[in-house]
Formats: structure tokens, sequence, C-alpha cells
């Protein structure tokens, strides 16, 4: 069957460290992304489990042809998960023969551990429901909606509407099909972490982008004015440039660069799909880009979101299995690239503004990168505070770094996070809507009746 060797083709490049999970399943071209992706992560997930049954088996001895991942997606299929889907195609009859083999040698290692249930035999870290739960954050697109229609249609649909959070207390206690307004982003719902709305209507017609908060906070704290030119360096997969054009709406221009051809790709589709008619998408180097380029000569804001370690994402250790703290060696090789790109950015001419992101918590690539940046920039540039009710500060590496943000699950219910607001020294900070206190202004009776 077709799904159980792409599930087999990902997890190799996932183990030769081809790309991470999520990356290589849209690589992949299966039609259903969605089931693969989810085929794969629980097949990842009991990667130590299924190797101890398949060696105990000797399931790769009897069957020669049969490569190590695809037997551990079949394995994880037949013991494990819901069974051959569409008849298994001619892996069930091979599987079948092994079957009873295999079981047995999963009870046995269940009594050798002293457990009774399947889950029991994960590692403490790839067991659910141990770390804090990360709710289901959803932001409203404005390019085509507004909060108030989407909380009606989703009254309608039989969930219940809880009103504006007021601490994070209320996001822990979600339940069921309840949901809320986040206290900070007025055009940001959350719903319970188990709630799954990538078949929704509004989704598929995107009305709705499932984005995690922290990652909402960049655009939302560098905060383009309409008719702005914004740069976004590193854009794809593109959640933060639409979130981008939404503040803008539509009015303005944003020039946003990728070096990867396919997350490009992917990234128009996201942006015809959300409305975002703004922007000019650009295959190139960042870096390569010249700050005296006539066309980028008004560009005021730029969003920096380079590649990182990743160490902050809920996701990562489903993406990189064992995964652990960076080693020194990536960590100088990403940290170097991102000051390179920083300080690139801060050489455009009419830039006023700038916002450094990273999903990780490697304070190599975080307060370390933003203090040589500063250094190097010789007092033209400067921290600016934000958001000072925000609990989790920046390392005190150095003076003003509490200007910065970081987020983790356990302080901020969001993935790992971390931002740096820069501004041009000499100028006052530009800022429209209320971004020290998040308040906003909700959408009009006209604007509603045109965004129905």
């Amino acid at each position: 069957m077709a799904l159980y060797a792409a599930a087999a083709a990902v997890l190799a490049g996932v183990e030769s460290r081809q790309g991470s999970l999520k990356g290589l399943v849209y690589a992949s071209r299966f039609q259903n992304v969605k089931q693969l992706y989810a085929l794969v992560c629980e097949t990842q997930r009991y990667s130590a489990v299924l190797d101890a049954v398949i060696a105990s088996a000797g399931l790769l001895r009897a069957e020669r042809k049969l490569r190590p991942p695809l037997a551990k997606v079949l394995v994880y299929e037949l013991l494990l998960g819901r069974g051959f889907r569409g008849g298994g195609g001619r892996w069930k009859p091979l599987l079948n023969r092994h079957q009873a083999r295999l079981k047995a040698e999963l009870a046995r290692l269940k009594v050798h551990r002293g457990v009774s249930r399947n889950e029991d035999l994960l590692e403490v870290r790839c067991r659910p429901g141990l770390a804090p739960q990360v709710p289901r954050f959803v932001r409203v697109n404005t390019l085509k909606t507004c909060s108030d229609n989407v909380i009606d249609y989703f009254k309608r649909q039989g969930f219940s509407y809880q009103g504006r959070a007021s601490s994070l207390e209320d996001l822990r206690a979600l339940k069921g099909k309840c949901f809320l307004l986040d206290p900070l982003l007025s055009e940001l719902l959350v719903f319970p972490a188990q709630t799954d709305l990538h078949e929704h209507p509004l989704y598929i017609a995107g009305h709705l982008i499932l984005q995690d908060k922290a990652s909402c906070l960049p655009a939302l704290l560098l905060d383009p004015p309409p008719g702005s030119h914004v740069i976004d360096a590193c854009a794809a997969p593109g959640n933060k440039t639409s979130h981008l054009a939404a503040l803008l709406k539509n009015q303005g221009k944003i020039f946003a660069f990728d070096l990867d051809a396919k997350r490009l790709a992917s990234m128009a589709t996201l942006l015809a799909q959300t409305g975002v008619s703004c922007c000019q998408l650009a295959e190139e180097d960042f870096l390569t880009v010249s700050p005296s380029d006539q066309r980028y000569r008004q560009v005021q804001y730029i969003l920096l979101d380079p590649s990182c370690s990743g160490s902050g994402m809920v996701t990562r250790q489903l993406e990189e299995p064992g995964a652990g703290a960076p080693s020194k060696e990536r960590l100088q090789a990403l940290a170097g690239f991102q000051l390179r790109a920083l300080c690139h950015a801060l050489t455009f001419p009419s830039l006023q503004r700038l916002v450094y992101s990273t999903c990780s918590l490697c304070q190599e690539e975080n307060e370390d990168v933003v203090r040589a940046a500063l250094q190097q920039s010789a007092g033209t540039f400067r921290l600016a505070p934000v958001l000072p009710s925000w609990p989790h500060r920046g390392l005190r590496t150095f003076p003003g770094a509490e200007h910065c943000l970081r987020a983790s699950p356990e302080t901020t219910l969001t993935g790992g996070f971390f931002i740096a607001v820069l501004e041009r020294a000499e100028e006052p900070s530009l800022t429209g809507r209320n971004i020290s206190t998040g308040t906003y202004a909700q959408c009009s009776p006209k604007e509603k009746e045109e965004a129905a």
C-alpha cells in the first residue's frame, strides 16, 4: 500500500537527517498528508519499542528484503495501530506469517518491564499528558472575516464560547467543546489541546490559520501600519507572512525571501488560500539582498525568523529521534548565520523597527545573537520594551535583555520561542495599536457584514 511505502520513506529520511519529519511528509507528495503525518509520528514515538520487538522476533532475519523503516511501520500497524488499511496489500500476508511471534514478543516485553499497557512502554518524555498541554490556538484571518463572525459560526456548531480569557488558568481549564478568546490577541481563539480543525470548512477556506500563540507574536510586535513596506527575511512556510498581510490589510508591500523552492511553492498556495495580495515572493538568500536596491528604499519594517535548532518546538522529539540539546558545533554554526542575517537586516537604510525571533530555547541563538548585533550596530539600534506583563523575559545576560521575550509550555502554555524587538535609537517607537497592553478594536458592524 502506498501509505506504508511513503511512511517508510519519511522515517528513513528522518533517521538519515535528510530533513524534519514534517518537511519530509510535505515533500512526499502523498495525497493524504494528515494520514501520513499521523502514522509516521506514532511509529516514531514507539520507535524503540518496535526495534526491540522486531529484533526479538527475528523479523528482519526471516524477511531479508524487508527494510527496517518499512518493518517498523508495518509492525506498528499490526500491533499498536488500527490494523492494516485498505486490505494491507502484499504486506498483510507477509506480516501475518510472523504475527504470533511478534505479539508474543510484545507481551514478553511488557512482562519484563512490569507494565500492562502499550503506552507504558514509552520513555517518560514520549508519553502524552506528562508535559504541559499546549492549547490549540487558532488565528482568525482578518483578510477574509473577523473574530465575531467566527465565534458565531462555532457557536452554531455546538461549541460553547467562554468569552475572553483572563489568565493562563482559564486556558488550562478548557475541555470538551469550549473555547475562549485569547487575553492578548483579539483575533486568536483558544480551544482544548485535542481539538482537530484540519478538516474544518473555515480552515479549508482560509478563514482560520492554525498557529501557535508564540508564533503570532513576531508580526504583532512588528506592527506595521497599512501602506508600509515590509521584509520577511526567512519567510516560509508563510503563517507569519499571512499575519503581516492581515495587519497591513493588504495595503503596502511585503518582500518575502526563502531559499527553499518547495517551501516557497507551498507558501504561495497558503498565501493564495488566505487572500494575501500584497506579497512578492523571491527564491533568494536574504544575505545576498542589497540594502541599497531601490526596491527596498521604503522598507521600514523587517521580520527575521531565521533557521534555528528548533529546541523549543513541542514536536521536536518526534522530528528528531532521541534529540537532546543541540551540539556545540551546530549551535555555533546556527548562531553565526543568525548573527550575519540580523546584522545584514540592520543595514537597510530606512529600517525603523525589526523583530528577531526563533523557536529555540538556547541562549547562543537568542540573547547572545541580539547582544552581538547591538554591539555591532554601535548604538544605532536599541531593544524596545514590549509587553511588560508577559511573564517570561529574556535571560539577563546583558543590560536590557529583560526587554526580550521568551515562551515555553510551562510558563506561557505555548511552544518554546524567543523574540527581540529592535528599533532605531534616534527615532520614537513606531507603534500603532497598543502593543504594551494588547488592546485592539473589535470589527465594526459594517466590517462584520462585509466579512460574512
